[in-house]
């Protein structure tokens, strides 16, 4: 498919969306120079409306948004780009151009954090030392972390409680880490159960 540059006098809305939260980060507009410049260095390049040039994402401020897919709509005169943010989206230090600093989503964060940890071999991360002793020593902290999240509640504490929770899918994470499964498919489960 070829994009429609036209429609919008050679230039596209861009949508960019964090690859991991799937939080939208900020609307910006690309054209044909600056789309190839984005496929070509994998960093967001966006065409200024008043500045009249072309500018890349965080070539001021270091806060680099790092392609990670690149989709276009059924018109082919929009982009949806998936990306990892260096830092803070907008201009004003917030992660979205959007308003709140949410953390819905933030279970894929955690999710790519332990990955690292696991991957780089962090010899001082708790995560990566439960990982290293194996799948027995992970599921049993799974276990212990169930049993404390049942005993909290049926307590009226729901600090505790939380605190408990927050352990459970922290380890959970963990364990499927150490079975290669993603939370994604997970999720994919439990459509298939919603239908």
């Amino acid at each position: 498919m070829k994009l429609d540059f036209n429609k919008g006098n050679g230039l596209l809305p861009v949508i960019i969306q964090d690859s991991i939260t799937l939080k939208v980060l900020m609307l910006g507009y690309m054209n044909e120079e600056a789309y190839l410049k984005t496929k070509d260095e994998g960093l967001v390049t966006f065409f200024s409306r008043s500045q009249n040039e072309l500018w890349t994402k965080g070539a001021t401020s270091g806060n680099y948004l790092h392609v990670v897919e690149i989709l276009e709509d059924c018109d082919n005169d929009t982009l949806l780009i998936k990306a990892i943010p260096d830092g803070p989206t907008c201009h004003t230090g917030s992660e979205s151009c959007f308003g709140t600093d949410s953390d819905k989503g933030f279970l894929y964060k955690l999710e790519a954090i332990i990955d690292s940890k696991i991957t780089n071999d962090d010899p001082i991360s708790y995560t990566n030392q439960l990982y290293t002793r194996g799948i027995n020593k992970v599921a049993q902290k799974v276990g212990e972390e169930a049993v404390e999240l049942v005993i909290e509640a049926k307590d009226n504490d729901d600090n505790l409680f939380k605190n408990e929770a927050a352990d459970l899918l922290y380890h959970y994470l963990i364990l499927l880490r150490a079975k290669n499964i993603k939370l994604d498919e997970i999720e994919v489960v439990l459509k298939q159960r919603n239908k």
